[in-house]
Parts: structure tokens; C-alpha cells; sequence
């Protein structure tokens, strides 16, 4: 595996007894999109957990050069790490345009980057978060993120349980990020989509990587055996 913007290597993680990763490396380079993959509970969301310093690990994590795990969790966000969470986590008593200043930085992505990459955003700039459908609060979480302006964006699910059109408006966001020369690494099980984005994808299977390589070299019988479609 080649050296990266980041770089994981041998990544172990229990949930109290129970083990949850068993040496997980993987690596996303400048400009980057890298798939994560695998059926539910293989470790997903685990490795991302571990990456922002969201749970105790072993092994290697370094981002940028920096040794990750030597760093709290808010210090690895302040080296460039913008983190899209499952679950569509805005701060939901704040309008659009407060949850989108609450931890903004300078640089290229603002207020107006990124209401012209979501333009529903800036219609709804005064309305509290709560009140957006799913589709428009995870439109507005990934915005919160880029407003950041991070080196490295980590989309877990951003596409999950979301209409056919706010999917197809996320998918084509990212692919406009991926041109601006973003580096991104995605969780996510559309197939079709994943192959249309991303440069190489990394399998995992029950907390361990089974499988690094460009998308288009995925056959059917890997996604029968490791992804199930």
C-alpha cells in the first residue's frame, strides 16, 4: 500500500470484549476518492470512528505526517479532517446559515461555495435545521463540513434512506468535489455510483480488509461474496 494524505496501517479496535477491527490498512491520496466497503457491521464506520479518534485503536493512523493517535478528537478535525457522520447530525434549534458558520474556517469553501453546490441551502437559510427534510439536513451536514474547509472529507452513508433526487444531488456533488481535487473517503453501497467516483475501493470483511483495488476490477463474485449485490 502507498503512502497517502492518509495513512492506516494494522488498525485494531475491541467494543469491550468483543473485537470489532483486526488490522485494517488503508491509505487515501491528494485528491483522492477512496471507497470503503462491505456488508453492515464489517467495520465501517469502526475504522472512520478510530481515524477521527472517536474511540481508543491500535496500530497506525497518520494524517498529513501527524500520528493521529497521539491527538484528541478535536485536534484531528483542526488538521483538515471534515467528517459527514451517519445519521444526519445538524444542530437542529440553528438555522441553515448558523449551523453552516458554527465551525467555519477561512478558505475557498464559504457561505456562498457552498450554497452554489446546494443551492435549497441558501433558500432556507433562515429556517431552523429541524424543520429540513432528510434529504435537506444532509445536504446541510455535508455543507458544515466543507465549511471547514478540510484537506480530507469523510462521507459516512451520506447517500442512506435518501430520496432517488437528493441521491442523485449528493452523487453529483461529490463528483464536483473530486474535480475541485478533494480528497474523500466514502462510505456507501451504491455499486453503480461508487464505480463512477471512486479511484479504488477497499473491502472489509468482519473488521479485517479483504480487498484493495480500482473499481472496475471488482467482479461479480467479489460483490456476491463481500458485498452482497
Amino acid at each position: 500500500m502507498s503512502g497517502g494524505l492518509l495513512d492506516v496501517r494494522g488498525l485494531r479496535a475491541n467494543y469491550g470484549g468483543a473485537v470489532a477491527l483486526r488490522g485494517v490498512s488503508l491509505s487515501v491520496g491528494e485528491g483522492e476518492v477512496v471507497a470503503l466497503m462491505g456488508r453492515n457491521g464489517m467495520g465501517k464506520t469502526t475504522t472512520i470512528r478510530c481515524v477521527m479518534r472517536l474511540m481508543q485503536s491500535e496500530g497506525a493512523i497518520r494524517f498529513a505526517g501527524v500520528d493521529l493517535r497521539r491527538l484528541p478528537a478535536h485536534r484531528t478535525a483542526r488538521l483538515g479532517i471534515g467528517l459527514v457522520p451517519e445519521g444526519r447530525r445538524c444542530f437542529a434549534p440553528l438555522t441553515v446559515r448558523e449551523n453552516l458558520i458554527a465551525a467555519a474556517r477561512a478558505g475557498a469553501w464559504d457561505l456562498g461555495a457552498v450554497e452554489r453546490l446546494f443551492p435549497r441551502l441558501a433558500e432556507r437559510s433562515q429556517q431552523r435545521a429541524a424543520t429540513l427534510s432528510g434529504g435537506e439536513q444532509q445536504t446541510l451536514t455535508i455543507g458544515r463540513a466543507l465549511m471547514t474547509n478540510p484537506r480530507l472529507l469523510i462521507l459516512d452513508e451520506a447517500t442512506e434512506g435518501l430520496a432517488p433526487v437528493v441521491r442523485q444531488e449528493i452523487w453529483e456533488a461529490i463528483l464536483g468535489l473530486k474535480a475541485r481535487g478533494l480528497s474523500i473517503l466514502l462510505v456507501d453501497k451504491s455499486l453503480a455510483e461508487i464505480r463512477a467516483v471512486a479511484d479504488r475501493c477497499v473491502i472489509l470483511e468482519r473488521g479485517a480488509d479483504v480487498w484493495m483495488g480500482r473499481p472496475g476490477d471488482l467482479t461479480r463474485e467479489m460483490t456476491d461474496r463481500y458485498l452482497g449485490v
